[in-house]
């Protein structure tokens, strides 16, 4: 069968949680073929974390009747995407860039350091002012990687 982003991304994260792994993004191609599974936890993964999760998550979707033709497991890399409310604490003090849906100020893309977040609003310092942003209303969110 067939699964949507969303079933798909529920699967997923109760079986990474209890594998110890967080769930950080996954991507289905738009004929079901192929599927892309980002997984982090804290220190970070391996190329046998991936490796031990790719063999578990396949035995999940045949279990599971889920179709697909080719299965990818990787981490986030270093410009990992922000995307759950606990991401952006998480993560506070670091460079983020930001792309909203609708402009805020006539701007939609932002890079600056993360102050968190908390209300449903992202806070960013941009040039020494600290924006507030609303989570809801965001497209994308990065880490910029320290190179």
């Amino acid at each position: 069968m067939l699964m949507d982003e969303k079933a798909m991304t529920d699967l997923l994260s109760r079986t990474l949680a209890g594998l110890g792994f967080e769930l950080v993004d996954v991507e289905l191609s738009r004929s079901g073929g192929m599927v892309r599974v980002f997984i982090d936890r804290p220190g970070g993964v391996n190329v046998d974390d991936c490796a031990a999760v790719s063999n578990h998550l396949t035995r999940l979707c045949a279990v599971e009747e889920v179709e697909y033709s080719r299965l990818e497991v990787s981490s986030p890399g270093l410009d990992r995407p922000l995307r759950q409310p606990d991401d952006f604490r998480r993560f506070a003090g670091e460079r983020v860039q930001v792309r909203m849906r609708v402009p805020v100020g006539g701007r939609k893309n932002f890079t600056g350091v993360l102050r968190g977040a908390r209300d449903g609003q992202l806070e960013l310092e941009v040039d020494g002012a600290v924006l507030s942003l609303n989570l809801a209303q965001l497209d994308k969110a990065r880490l910029v990687p320290n190179l």
